[in-house]
């Protein structure tokens, strides 16, 4: 249903510009426009206009474009002018319009409306937001690609396969007391199986975008002056960490963020890993545990020279997270001769001997997704809802090997179109709508 209010927002960022966007959104949209403008607005033209204010003095010289419903973005009427950059004048402009009738938009409102109007569904809606936010090219690919509709379309091919399923279930259903038993069907099982299959796969690329939208959180982990902090300023490319021979010169987290092989990088370098008598580096070593313990990947150390310890052991037994990388630094120090772990990667940040292999590594499959240009942008929110409707999914099917109970079946299945629904926003509450768009730029 259509806003009764207009809305009003500046649509570039702030700070001084050549030239500032202000948008107007909502059916009295066209008749603040001409009001600024002391003219008429055609739909579909660029007209060059002055811009009054409240006392018939020129606020500016401006573009005014004037978009009729439901040809705009938000499917509603629109007016977007586009005037001089500067702060002052776009906040005098924002006044003016909210004197004739405007509200301030709230953050994401322009794009609510285009979800509420029928203009995108939810999962493109989101796009837009990652979009504007992509931290690198394979990311704004991903983004693209969501926002022309592929994730949807994959969602609504797995609805439209539950759907048929719960038809024929139910259908079975209503006839229990005929002799035929619709539910002895083996094709079910198989069609369940092939659903079950393109949930796990489209996961799978939900679980890629994530990576993509989000980033992975790498931390440096050792031992003090076992390369950490070099490591850092190489990946970084300048002088981010101090380096020095001293132990403990890093007492907190440094962090940088990154791209690599497309993929965005929160790096942690954190302190040295060790018992010590100093306060200052105790809260050092407590925040480098906290770290690593949350951090995507781990890049675990050891000196070359020294080769591994006793002490490197004690971290090495700690450490729990699942993609550990065990590094052999300063491998430039080593004598031709002199043997190696062949488990574990050596590196030298001075000769940049092993580096590319461990980015590899660090990014692994998520990197390489990307290269084909399929890879859709997606959010925790889809990774979690998949997963559920994966695994009523499942349950439908054990059910249906194991005691062929059409109502289970078709309750699991229900449950697995409402999680699907809820990703594209045809099942949604007002409270999810809420925290989705909030997330979103003033403006947009």
């Amino acid at each position: 249903m259509p806003s009764p209010e207009t809305i009003a927002a500046i649509a570039t960022p702030p700070g001084i510009g050549g030239i500032g966007i202000l948008r107007l959104s909502g059916p009295a949209a066209l008749q603040i426009g001409e009001a600024i403008s002391s003219s008429k607005l055609r739909k579909g033209r660029v007209q060059f206009r002055k811009l009054y204010d409240s006392d018939g003095e020129v606020l500016d010289h401006g573009v005014c474009l004037y978009f009729q419903a439901p040809h705009s973005f938000s499917g509603e009427d629109s007016v977007e002018i586009q005037a001089h950059g500067g702060p002052i004048i776009l906040d005098m402009l924002l006044q003016r319009v909210c004197q004739l009738g405007a509200r301030l938009a709230r953050a994401g409102e322009f794009s609510e409306r285009a979800f509420l109007n029928g203009k995108l569904d939810l999962t493109q809606a989101e796009a837009i937001a990652d979009l504007i936010e992509s931290g690198s090219r394979a990311a704004t690919r991903a983004a693209m690609r969501s926002l022309e509709g592929r994730f949807s379309d994959q969602i609504h091919s797995l609805v439209e396969e539950i759907i048929n399923l719960r038809a024929y279930i139910e259908a079975a259903l209503d006839f229990a007391e005929e002799e035929i038993d619709f539910l002895q069907n083996t094709d079910i099982s198989q069609r369940l199986q092939s659903c079950v299959d393109h949930l796990r796969k489209l996961l799978d690329q939900a679980e890629q975008g994530r990576t993509l939208q989000e980033g992975l959180s790498v931390s440096l982990a050792g031992i003090p002056n076992a390369g950490k902090s070099s490591l850092m300023n190489y990946l970084a490319g300048y002088e981010a960490a101090i380096v020095n021979e001293i132990e403990g010169t890093t007492r907190d987290v440094l962090r940088e963020q990154l791209s690599l092989r497309g993929i965005p990088i929160r790096l942690n370098d954190t302190a040295g890993l060790r018992d010590s008598q100093d306060p200052i580096e105790q809260e050092g070593v407590r925040r480098a545990w906290e770290e690593i313990g949350k951090a995507d990947v781990v890049i675990f150390l050891v000196d070359a020279n020294r080769g591994f310890s006793a002490a490197d052991q004690l971290i090495l037994d700690r450490l729990h997270n699942d993609s550990i990388q065990l590094v052999y630094s300063k491998c430039d120090l080593l004598a031709d001769d002199q043997p190696r772990d062949e488990t574990a990667l050596y590196i030298s940040t001075l000769s940049g001997e092993g580096i590319e292999t461990l980015i590899q590594r660090i990014t692994g499959e998520s990197a390489d997704y990307n290269q084909d240009n399929q890879a859709i942008m997606a959010r925790r929110r889809h990774v979690d809802a998949l997963i559920r409707a994966r695994d009523s999914v499942e349950q439908a099917l054990e059910v249906f090997v194991e005691t062929r109970s059409g109502e289970l079946m078709a309750e699991d299945l229900r449950d697995a179109q409402r999680q699907l629904n809820e990703i594209t926003g045809e099942f949604s509450t007002e409270d999810l709508l809420g925290k989705i768009f909030s997330t979103f730029c003033i403006g947009k």
